[in-house]
Parts: C-alpha cells; structure tokens; sequence
C-alpha cells in the first residue's frame, strides 16, 4: 500500500459552477493552486463540499482529474462514498485510475446499515482499492454514527488510513484515537471548531471548510497544535471563531461558496436543490470576512513551517 501523511490542513474544496451550472474547471484549477502556494497539506475534492451528491459520475472523475492535473506537490485525496457499496467502489476505482493519493469514504446514508454493514462495506472497498482511504464519520448527514469499535476495527485494515471524525462526541473521538495508538491510523477533524480540542486527544490534523476562505491562519493553528504550543493555537483559534461559527449558519457549503465569492475565488452558484445564503447571513458573513482582512494574523516564518508539515 502507498503511504500517505495525514497530518495537517486538507481543504474540502468547493466545486465551481458556471452561469449554466456547469463546473468551472478553470476557477477549480486556480482555487486548487491557490491553496497549494498557501501551505496546505492535501486537497479533498468532491467530498461534501465539493457538492459531490450533485455531481455525475464522470463529473465526479473529471473535477479530480482537473485538481490533481493543477497541483504539483501535494496529494490529492478524492471523495468517493455513496451509501451504494458497488457504487462506492467504482468511483474509488476510477478515482484510483485518475490518480489519486488517497479515498475519502462518507459511511452510508439514508439505508442507515448496522455496525457489521459499515464495516462490510468499508472492508470491501479497502480489500479491491490499494490506496490510503480515510472512513468518514458526519451522522448529521448520514443518519447513522460509526461505533469507536466499529472504527477500531476498520484500523485494523493496512489499506484503511484514518478517520474523518464530524459526530461532534470529543469523547468518542478521543476514544478511537486512544484506541488506535498502535496502529498506523490518523483522526482527523471534521467539524472546524472542533479541530484544535480533536488535536489535544490525538488527532493529526483537520479535512477543513475553513481552510478554502483561510487557508495560511488554519495551516498555522494546526502546525502550533501538533508543535504542542497551545497558546500560540488557542490564539489563531479564536481568530478563526468567528468564521467557524459564519460557515455553518446554513447547511455547507452554502455559507463558504458564498465566501468564496465574497473573497473573489469562485462563484456562489449552488446545484439544486440547494439554495444561495440567505440575505439575512451575508451581512455579518461579510463583516467576519472584513474582521480577518483588517487584522491579518502575523504568520511568522516558524507558522509556515508548521503548516507545511
């Protein structure tokens, strides 16, 4: 199996549309540059943010092909779940043709399956596919929540990498990352305002939002986090608070493709049936926005270093 570091700051990108709704794959090719020169760690295209539910197949294939043709030297990590099993695997697989470093595999949603199905579907996936592939938690979304021994398990697997933790449970998240110590296994954050408490149990780093809007202040806290200089990533934290909280007053990625756009990385179109933020959030999202540009955190030498680990 192919080793693949999972510590640090990946950017679940946004997936640009034109006035036709069709994807931008320009607009994807420079937003996936952008973050790269920043310092990031890895990209996650067509993963939730990526609006990957809305996407065809040969879309999905396509806008991970573009980002990982734009990219020069760091990895690229493809969302590839479905609550289809057969479904899941072929997109791994043509995501693995495409050549990606690594599979993000949202578990199953809506058929909401048993322990014992997650852990059939992820073994299925991990035993065709021979790359990284990082087991993604968000009940929120999904309608079922990966047991700590379900996750437990699935470590055991050489080809199953890490866990992308959005439950919001800190305490089942420190669990599996306690209980995995042994084995060559990352967790890494899923929620934004969890990433810096996620680090102090164990975790390696975050599958980021904010990091589109940013990237060099999010590089920054995780790099301070896992140096173990907690003042110093409280500090960018609290900086961040505020676009934490602005990201998610709607259903993601309605508030971040409206920063983008607000930003000038890329449109705010949205597929339906999902809707622009409502006017009554983009006064204060702006004005968060505003806050960031006004005051921009001083990202010492030794800051960049740590977010390019």
């Amino acid at each position: 199996m192919t080793t693949l570091d999972l510590s640090g700051v990946f950017p679940a990108m946004c997936t640009p549309f034109d006035e036709d709704e069709r994807i931008d794959y320009e607009t994807l090719q420079q937003d996936a540059q952008r973050l790269e020169e920043a310092g990031v760690d890895g990209l996650v295209p067509v993963g939730s943010t990526g609006e990957s539910a809305t996407l065809t197949h040969d879309e999905h294939v396509r806008v991970v092909e573009a980002v990982i043709e734009a990219v020069d030297d760091v990895p690229v990590i493809a969302g590839t779940g479905s609550n289809n099993t057969r479904e899941a695997l072929e997109l791994s697989e043509r995501a693995a043709d495409a050549g990606a470093d690594g599979l993000l595999l949202i578990s199953p949603y809506y058929n909401k399956p048993e322990q014992r199905g997650l852990i059939e579907h992820y073994r299925t996936i991990a035993d065709a596919v021979d790359l990284p592939q990082i087991v993604y938690n968000v009940p929120s979304r999904t309608g079922r929540n990966i047991e700590p021994d379900t996750a437990v398990e699935l470590a055991s697997h050489e080809n199953i990498a890490g866990f992308k933790a959005a439950s919001g449970d800190l305490g089942q998240i420190g669990e599996i990352a306690e209980r995995t110590t042994d084995e060559d296994f990352a967790v890494l954050s899923g929620d934004d305002a969890l990433t810096l408490p996620t680090i102090s149990v164990g975790g390696t780093g975050t599958i980021s939002v904010a990091a589109n809007i940013e990237p060099e202040r999010t590089c920054a806290m995780v790099g301070a986090a896992l140096d173990g200089d907690y003042e110093r990533a409280r500090e960018l934290h609290h900086e961040l608070g505020p676009l934490f909280r602005g990201l998610f007053v709607e259903t993601n990625p309605i508030p971040v493709k409206e920063a983008m756009q607000i930003r000038g990385y890329g449109p705010a179109r949205m597929r339906s049936p999902l809707t622009r933020l409502a006017d009554e959030y983009r006064d204060d999202l702006e004005a968060v926005l505003a806050d960031l540009e006004r005051e921009p955190t001083e990202i010492t030498d030794v800051d960049a270093a740590e977010g390019d680990r």
